[in-house]
């Protein structure tokens, strides 16, 4: 009898998740290499794209509901191929305002991420998808760095993370046969290895080893021919993170995007008081290392454009999540920072979309608008490959064809 009673609520439940939606009058930018199209429809059904494409082509289904999106742009939702989330609900929610639909956290995420990252693939979604490192690895013998690969294994990391850097000569680097070990093991394991990294000749060292991902630019030297031959013959991308420079000497004063009402709608007030604060920033102008990233953001920003032209493939990336390093808003920032680099805003959006999604192993399901991916979108006031600036200009993101609330 109470199963009776419950039937009908249960019936209620499964028609809504199954509800059939079609986007209409927009103008899509789907990720792919295919030119923009006007008047265009999005159908989505349980989650997941049915259609997408001109509406004089894509046929609505009877019933479907229709909502407008006269006079948007849509692009696909971003992906950031390179943050950190420790607060599951707050950060992935702080993401989604901002359009970034997809995050992969580089390193050290506690209990609740893995929890978020298991509930992620249902059609009721309405916050941003968690891809995950595990704990970030530091192994002082091969030894330990086998049980420690074992251990991320344990966990079903979606990659390993190491660090092979010396922080401008303040820690000592991870030795080679370390971080061989480390991934010698995860490849014997099916497992990928995301390498952060600062210098030109460690790039070169860890892609001889197998490293199947560059978690931040080369930032010490330009790049030369031989990183180049050996990124592209194994297809390794890279990921720029060129804020995560930029964060480094900003706050030597307080910075005009503290002003913007669209920054402080999500911005952790604590993290804005802190930074503003002005003996902080005078600590900061007096920074031999920030004087050293400002100019480690300069050689970035040149090897962004040498790889992009060279045809490596680049993943947008941010290293958001410290204090500082501001989840969302800096992606967006990213992207006009590529641009700058000398990347025209159709490269920059890919990078953040399609390109993203292909080096974190996502395609499947995120990167562009098409049948079969999850309906993770945002729409805007206006033409990002005009302006990239534009990403700024956000009316609504979607998340499995759920609106998200901002």
């Amino acid at each position: 009898m109470r199963f009776r009673a419950l039937a009908p609520l249960l019936l209620a439940v499964s028609t809504a998740h199954a509800q059939t939606r079609a986007f209409t009058g927009l103008t899509l930018i789907d990720g792919t290499d295919r030119a923009p199209v006007r008047d265009a429809t999005i159908v989505v059904r349980d989650g997941r794209v049915v259609d997408a494409g001109a509406a004089s082509r894509v046929a609505i289904p009877a019933g479907a509901e229709r909502v407008s999106l006269a006079g948007k742009t849509v692009i696909p939702g971003i992906v950031n191929a390179h943050g950190h989330v420790t607060d599951a609900d707050r950060d992935l929610r702080t993401y989604a305002a901002y359009g970034v639909t997809t995050v992969f956290s580089l390193g050290d995420e506690p209990p609740a991420v893995f929890a978020a990252r298991a509930a992620q693939n249902v059609p009721t979604l309405d916050r941003t998808r968690v891809y995950l490192a595990g704990p970030v690895l530091a192994p002082k013998t091969p030894e330990e760095a086998r049980a420690l690969v074992a251990r991320d294994d344990s966990l079903h990391v979606d990659v390993v993370k190491i660090r092979v850097d010396d922080n401008l000569g303040t820690t000592a680097k991870m030795a080679p046969e370390i971080w061989r070990a480390v991934i010698d093991e995860a490849h014997r394991r099916g497992l990928r290895v995301a390498v952060h990294l600062f210098y030109l000749a460690d790039a070169k060292a860890v892609l001889d080893a197998g490293a199947d991902f560059v978690a931040h630019s080369v930032r010490d030297a330009d790049v030369d021919a031989e990183l180049i031959a050996k990124l592209k013959a194994r297809g390794v991308c890279v990921s720029p993170t060129l804020m995560r420079e930029v964060s480094t000497f900003v706050y030597g004063s307080t910075p005009e995007f503290f002003s913007d009402p669209f920054f402080l709608a999500h911005a952790n007030p604590a993290w804005v008081a802190t930074l503003r604060d002005t003996a902080r920033q005078a600590s900061v102008r007096a920074s031999p290392a920030a004087r050293r990233y400002r100019t480690a953001l300069e050689v970035a920003s040149r090897n962004v454009k040498a790889l992009s032209d060279a045809g490596v493939p680049l993943a947008m990336g941010t290293d958001t999540g410290p204090v500082g390093r501001f989840q969302g808003y800096f992606e967006l920032m990213e992207l006009e920072y590529m641009v700058r680099a000398g990347l025209t805003p159709s490269q920059a959006l890919r990078a953040a979309t399609r390109d993203a999604a292909r080096c974190m192993h996502l395609a499947r399901d995120v990167g562009t608008i098409e049948p079969g991916k999850w309906a993770d979108f945002v729409a805007l006031d206006a033409d990002p490959l005009q302006d990239i600036r534009n990403v700024r200009r956000i009316s609504s993101v979607w998340i499995a064809g759920n609106r998200v609330a901002r």
